[in-house]
C-alpha cells in the first residue's frame, strides 16, 4: 500500500495519452488547438505501460486513461488491453468526450475496459455546438448509449457547471429516472487560463473568474427547487455503499427509486484534500502530485535513461512531496487538456 507523507493512501492514478482532441471547447483551447509537441517529447504506449507496472508494484491499483481525447490516440485499444495484463491493476477506466465512443466501445469493452466517464456540459445541440466549437451533441450522446449497449458499468456522465452557459441542469437530472447513469456535477476549477498571461501559456483563450464558479449547495438547491416545480420528488442522499463504484470524492444522491444518481464535485467549495488518492502522469511524461499545483516530476527522462529502480524512486519521491492541500491555488500554467482531464 502506497501512503503519501500525510498518511493519505494513494492507489489511483490518472494517465494522459495524449495532448490533442478532436473538440475545441471554448474552456480548454483556442479555435486552432494547442501547439502540439514533438513525437519524441510525448511518452510511448510502451513507455506508459513500464511506467503503470511499476507504479502498481508501489501500491497503485486503480488506472484512468484521459487527455485531451484518449480516443484519438492510435492503438488505445492493444494499450488498453496491455494495461489490464498487469497484475494488480483492479480496474482500469476511462474519460472521453464520447463522440468517438461508438467507433471503439465494443472493442474497449472487449480489451479489459468496464468503467467509462463523459464529459458533457450541456444537452442543448446549439449551445453544444458554440461550447466545443462545431462539435456534435448527437454523436457524444451516441456514444454515451453504445457504452450502455456494450455493458459497460459504471457509467457516469461529468457535467462542468459554468454560471455563463445556459445549462439545463434538471434535463441531466431526468436521465437518471430513466437508466443507471451517474451524473456528476462538477465545479468550474481554475485550471489553465485565469489571468491573460497563463491564459496565453495554457493554450486557453478563455479565462475563468470567480463570477462563473457555481457551488456545489448553489447546485443542490437549485436541482432541488426546479425538481420540487417539476413534480419529480424529493433529492435524497445516497449512503456510501449504495453509492456507484467509484475513485474520487463524488457526494451521491438520487430521487426516490431512481436507476441512475446525482452527484456533486466541490474542488473549491468543499475541498476534499484530506481524502486525496490519486497522482497524474501527463502525457508528455511529467508526474504531478496534485492538480492545481506546477511542480511537476520528470518521468519521461528516467523512463528513457533509467532503470525500473530509478522509475520507483521518483515515484517514491512524488509520495514523499504530494502537497496536503490545494491551498484554493488560482491558475495553473498548464491547462487540462495539457494535464490530462
Amino acid at each position: 500500500m502506497a501512503t503519501d507523507g500525510f498518511g493519505r493512501r494513494i492507489d489511483y492514478l490518472r494517465i494522459s495519452v495524449t495532448d490533442r482532441c478532436n473538440l475545441r471547447c471554448i474552456y480548454c483551447m483556442p479555435p486552432e488547438g494547442v501547439a502540439w509537441k514533438p513525437h519524441d517529447e510525448m511518452l510511448s504506449l510502451e513507455e506508459i505501460e513500464r511506467f503503470a507496472k511499476v507504479a502498481v508494484q508501489e501500491g497503485i491499483s486503480k488506472i484512468r486513461l484521459t487527455g485531451g481525447e484518449p480516443l484519438v490516440r492510435s492503438g488505445i485499444v492493444d494499450h488498453v488491453r496491455r494495461l489490464r495484463e498487469i497484475t494488480g491493476i483492479e480496474a482500469i477506466a476511462l474519460t472521453t468526450n464520447g463522440t468517438l465512443l461508438r467507433r471503439y466501445a465494443a472493442d474497449l469493452k472487449d480489451a479489459g475496459l468496464e468503467r467509462v466517464n463523459v464529459s458533457l456540459d450541456t444537452l442543448d445541440p446549439e449551445v453544444f455546438a458554440q461550447v466545443t466549437r462545431g462539435g456534435s451533441l448527437e454523436a457524444a450522446l451516441d456514444g454515451l448509449e453504445a457504452a450502455f449497449e456494450v455493458g459497460m458499468a459504471p457509467v457516469k456522465l461529468n457535467v462542468v457547471v459554468v454560471r455563463r452557459l445556459d445549462q439545463d441542469l434538471l434535463g441531466f437530472a431526468r436521465m437518471t429516472l430513466e437508466r443507471a447513469v451517474h451524473v456528476r456535477f462538477i465545479e468550474y476549477m481554475p485550471v489553465g487560463g485565469t489571468t491573460e498571461e497563463s491564459s496565453c501559456a495554457s493554450g486557453s483563450t478563455d479565462i475563468w473568474t470567480e463570477d462563473d464558479h457555481v457551488p456545489a449547495e448553489e447546485i443542490l438547491g437549485r436541482l432541488t427547487l426546479e425538481a420540487a416545480e417539476a413534480g419529480l420528488g424529493e433529492l435524497l442522499p445516497v449512503q456510501k455503499d449504495r453509492a456507484p463504484g467509484g475513485w474520487g470524492p463524488a457526494r451521491y444522491y438520487r430521487f426516490g427509486d431512481a436507476p441512475g444518481t446525482i452527484g456533486v464535485i466541490s474542488p473549491l467549495s468543499h475541498h476534499f484534500c484530506a481524502e486525496c488518492n490519486r497522482l497524474r502522469l501527463t502525457a508528455d511524461g511529467r508526474l504531478r502530485t496534485c492538480l492545481f499545483s506546477d511542480e511537476e516530476l520528470d518521468v519521461r527522462t528516467v523512463l528513457r535513461q533509467g532503470t525500473d529502480e530509478d522509475v520507483r524512486d521518483i515515484i517514491k519521491t512524488a509520495l514523499a512531496t504530494k502537497p496536503e492541500n490545494h491551498n484554493m491555488r488560482i491558475g495553473t500554467v498548464r491547462g487540462m487538456s495539457q494535464i490530462g482531464g
